[in-house]
């Protein structure tokens, strides 16, 4: 069974940091894409930073150059470190894998979907001005 669980998250000022850590067991970090979303108060789910297999990454632009993702699979967790925090990035945050299909005995990797991912419970990052 597929279990990821966040924690990190807190209340932080203007100008601080938080780094984000979510741990997985059931799923090999690494082998699929995997990613963080946010969901502000008043605003839809966003993902903001994905990490695929190969470690290239992506980052949605208001997080670009502040928040940086990275994957540690001899632990097998996901991180996101997030710097010169503002009161936009007051939301809570989701760790995300990418869903997998079994055909012929082998696991196929999704890309991230809402509709098929596994999701942590998420944690809930508060920033104050």
């Amino acid at each position: 069974q597929v279990r990821l669980v966040e924690s990190g998250g807190g209340s932080v000022q203007a100008g601080g940091s938080l780094k984000l850590s979510c741990a997985v067991s059931g799923y090999t970090v690494g082998r699929c894409e995997m990613g963080w979303y946010r969901h502000a108060l008043g605003k839809v789910r966003e993902l903001i930073s994905s990490i695929q297999s190969n470690g290239s990454t992506l980052y949605e632009d208001s997080v670009k150059g502040r928040f940086t993702i990275s994957q540690d699979t001899t632990q097998n967790t996901l991180q996101l470190t997030m710097t010169n925090l503002n009161t936009d990035d007051t939301a809570v945050y989701y760790c995300a894998a990418a869903g997998t299909i079994y055909r012929s005995g082998t696991y196929f990797c999704r890309s991230l979907n809402p509709t098929t991912n596994f999701w942590g419970q998420g944690t809930q990052v508060t920033v104050s001005s």
